[in-house]
């Protein structure tokens, strides 16, 4: 595998043990307005990054097939949020904030359901970086590397806080430092292997990329509308989420169109 290819899927893998890391150095748990606005920061990156990195490209490779253009990242975005809603009907997991667990009756512990949650979510995002870097792998002219950095990168800047809100709470949950840092880390490696997983399957099937990148479109949007949202509006003064969310977007859309 090339080596700029591997770099650009660890990169987000780095920003989650960097955030997951902040255990180490804070004391209390993060204030729920600091997790609204973190939530919020993220909502926004994801969203941009399904629209200009996954949806756009998906469009511009279809392009041959006219006005119906639009038909491959229709289907393909359809999938990816059906594929995200059976997940979560599968995987025992416990949202932030949250009561009670989604998913199949389980004996898991509090903390691993959190975990699952992460890692659920966590999914999509490593698949969209996988389907960028495998599209630039084969040569398409509709990403760039500097449009999959971008992505990569995005996805980093909001896998910081995503790691510091996961391992704070797992620590104020009676978990130590140390084991509430490896579960955050390991919450993230499902984002390296998801996308090398996606990058060798891509090889193979290269004429249904534009169907693949509105896929991992899908599941991120199902993520953010289902997960995310919610989380950043609970509560009084939800505007800080809000604002979050057109910086986190603003960032993720700068960066694509300035490196892409």
């Amino acid at each position: 595998m090339r080596t700029d290819i591997l770099i650009g899927i660890l990169i987000p893998f780095a920003g989650t043990a960097l955030g997951s890391a902040a255990v180490f150095f804070m004391r209390k748990e993060l204030d729920q307005m600091v997790q609204r606005a973190l939530t919020g920061f993220a909502s926004g990156v994801m969203v941009a990054a399904s629209i200009w990195s996954l949806i756009v490209p998906a469009i511009d490779q279809a392009q041959g097939m006219g006005k119906l253009s639009f038909l491959p990242a229709m289907i393909g975005f359809w999938l990816g949020i059906l594929f995200l809603l059976l997940l979560d009907s599968l995987i025992p997991h416990l949202h932030m904030n949250a009561d009670h667990a989604e998913g199949p009756k389980s004996k898991l512990q509090k903390t691993t359901m959190m975990v699952l949650a992460v890692v659920l979510h966590n999914i999509p995002e490593g698949m969209a970086v996988g389907v960028v870097f495998a599209g630039l792998n084969s040569g398409s002219a509709s990403v760039t590397a500097g449009g999959a950095f971008a992505l990569a990168l995005g996805i980093a800047i909001q896998n910081f806080p995503e790691g510091a809100i996961i391992s704070m709470p797992l620590h104020a949950h009676g978990r130590s430092k140390g084991k509430a840092f490896r579960d955050g880390v390991l919450s993230g490696a499902v984002e390296p292997i998801g996308a090398l997983l996606t990058i060798l399957a891509a090889g193979l099937i290269i004429p249904a990329m534009p169907y693949l990148l509105s896929f991992a479109a899908g599941a991120m949007m199902y993520v953010v509308v289902e997960e995310l949202i919610p989380e950043m509006s609970e509560g009084e003064h939800s505007n800080i989420g809000v604002l979050m969310f057109a910086a986190g977007f603003t960032l993720m859309m700068a960066l694509d169109v300035a490196l892409g």
